[in-house]
């Protein structure tokens, strides 16, 4: 049984105006799979809220860090919206008693994942910003994030240099000092039931650089395929000339 809404509000620190909002951003698509009637599910939502999420971020890194490198900031912010982070809020917030999810979903453990809650903590963001209003939406989003998310990177972080490069990052400041075409990243198939989704994506460095990665959620699957071509991609650049390359991995 989902918890009730209001814990959900109180915890924010906002009340809804318009709780089908609040219910959306709540409910994965594997519910509207196992209903027999029109269920809207969050995944329109986490596509916004993925936006306003990465806006926000790149203005606290601008902030926190006004001396610092294009590379230094895309390196913090890229730290500051990854998986774990957006989890680690959404476990704060005990946001997996709220979710509305299918049975299949249910039963195996679909509360506790780490990409759903990150996902629904995305798509909390955009409702907050759609029911409040531009203004006053992203003020809400940004005290949220400043209370339960910018403390423990400041507090643990003493430099930018500091921060761990995922390879999405590491491939496209590789791209960018090397002049190459810069990475685009394409879902190009997902298999499985609702509540077990394979996801495979590719990332292609202009026509003759491929690869390409399966995970359970689209993320990761960006960041395994960005992996593989970062690796390849150095081997290359370490060899006089560069051959074309396609490759995958599941």
């Amino acid at each position: 049984m989902n918890a009730p809404l209001e814990e959900l509000e109180s915890l924010l620190g906002y009340r809804f105006r318009d709780r089908d909002l609040l219910l959306r951003a709540l409910t994965h698509k594997s519910l509207r799979a196992e209903s027999s009637e029109e269920v809207q599910h969050n995944e329109l939502l986490e596509f916004l809220g993925d936006s306003i999420l990465g806006f926000l971020a790149s203005e606290f890194v601008f902030r926190l860090l006004p001396g610092g490198s294009e590379g230094d900031l895309s390196r913090l912010k890229a730290h500051l919206v990854s998986a774990s982070r957006l989890h680690s809020v959404a476990v704060a917030l005990d946001l997996g008693r709220f979710l509305r999810l299918g049975k299949g979903e249910e039963q195996s453990g679909g509360r506790n994942k780490k990409a759903l809650l990150a996902d629904a903590l995305e798509a909390l963001l955009a409702a907050v910003y759609l029911d409040a209003g531009p203004i006053v939406g992203l003020d809400v989003c940004r005290r949220l994030l400043e209370r339960f998310l910018w403390p423990v990177l400041e507090s643990s972080l003493s430099a930018a240099s500091d921060i761990p490069v995922d390879p999405k990052s590491a491939l496209q400041e590789l791209a960018q000092s090397r002049k190459l075409p810069l990475p685009r990243y394409a879902l190009i198939a997902q298999s499985g039931p609702e509540h077990a989704k394979l996801f495979t994506v590719e990332v292609r460095l202009g026509p003759g650089r491929a690869a390409a990665a399966q995970a359970s959620s689209k993320k990761a699957a960006s960041q395994k395929a960005a992996a593989i071509l970062l690796d390849q991609l150095r081997t290359e650049l370490s060899q006089p000339g560069g051959a074309c390359m396609e490759s995958s991995a599941v």
